[in-house]
């Protein structure tokens, strides 16, 4: 029989954390990826195992732009949307790029994958349900977002990425599928992204006091990042529509002082507990309900968080022995 031909995939926001580790698993499995980003917030550092692969290129390109004709030129059977910046400190800095990227962006990918009859995974998020009042959340949970809050560039625009999604899905325009993603960690975590898991790390590591907002009651439930993209390809891969978003997240759900517990423990570090204000608008809960992923795709997360943390910690010990001081943690705002 004739060799199939590989899978032609557009990976937008694939310098980025989940998007490098992507990348990699789609070149692992075959496909032919074109990465395309603009380094807001990605590196290039992050694609060096693959930036020399005979089936891999890369486009410096912001999907807010017209796509340049190194991106429109190919014709793709997937396309996964991973573009935008996703921790509070970097999506504010510039919160109207920040809600172009999920409209005008997603809007232009979506014309790609209908003229290419091709398949688009939206990558949405866990802030679709803001602060919410439902525990854990299921994706028939409308949510509780601000939408005039400091994060609503960011959790308004992932919902209108959604919505868009949808109905190019009800118009027969493109085959869509769209992940809700709830916190996730792993190396490549940016150490001066503000990221809870990463500031407690890189603060442990360091010596520092560590740096809790609120009084650390406030929970969240952390996923590796190799089980996410499992997921995603999961998802990406479902033939037939799933009829509607799908969670995806580990629902093993700790507060933030449990956490700080572990990390502190893992690390040996002798950092002392430093309490700050809560952000705007910062969520007391978080916890997916993964029922859907399990019935529809057969996933769920397989790495616990003392192995997931110990892989994290030794990246960042590696990471911060090679690179300079960032800003101090506490002009940031954790996730």
């Amino acid at each position: 029989m004739p060799k199939a031909r590989p899978l032609s995939i557009l990976v937008a926001g694939g310098s980025g954390f989940v998007g490098s580790h992507l990348c990699e698993r789609l070149i692992d499995d075959g496909a032919v990826v074109c990465c395309v980003d603009n380094l807001q917030t990605g590196s290039r550092d992050n694609l060096r195992r693959i930036e020399t692969h005979s089936r891999f290129s890369f486009v410096q390109a912001d999907i807010v732009a017209p796509l340049p004709a190194k991106v429109t030129r190919t014709r793709y059977d997937r396309i996964y949307n991973l573009a935008c910046a996703a921790s509070p400190p970097l999506y504010q800095s510039d919160p109207e790029h920040t809600l172009l990227t999920s409209v005008v962006g997603t809007d232009q990918l979506l014309k790609l994958a209908e003229r290419d009859g091709g398949r688009l995974l939206q990558a949405s998020t866990s802030e679709v349900y803001g602060d919410p009042v439902a525990h854990p959340q299921p994706e028939s949970y409308w949510g509780n977002v601000n939408c005039t809050g400091p994060r609503a560039c960011y959790d308004e625009g992932k919902r209108a990425a959604e919505a868009l999604c949808f109905d190019f899905e009800r118009l027969g325009r493109a085959e869509v599928r769209v992940a809700r993603i709830f916190n996730t960690y792993g190396p490549r975590l940016s150490a001066h992204d503000g990221r809870v898991v990463s500031n407690l790390v890189s603060q442990a590591l360091a010596g520092d006091d560590i740096t809790v907002f609120g009084d650390g009651s406030q929970t969240r439930s952390f996923c590796y990042v190799a089980d996410l993209v499992d997921g995603l390809v999961k998802l990406m891969e479902h033939e037939g529509s799933p009829g509607g978003p799908v969670n995806l997240g580990n629902p093993t759900e700790l507060t933030i002082c449990e956490l700080v517990d572990l990390v502190l423990d893992l690390t040996g570090s002798s950092s002392q507990v430093s309490y700050r204000r809560l952000p705007v608008d910062d969520p007391r809960r978080r916890r997916p309900d993964i029922t859907r992923a399990a019935a529809l795709l057969g996933w769920s997360p397989t790495t616990s968080l003392e192995n997931g943390l110990r892989k994290t910690i030794a990246w960042f010990d590696a990471q911060r022995r090679l690179a300079p001081p960032g800003p101090d943690v506490e002009d940031r705002i954790r996730a």
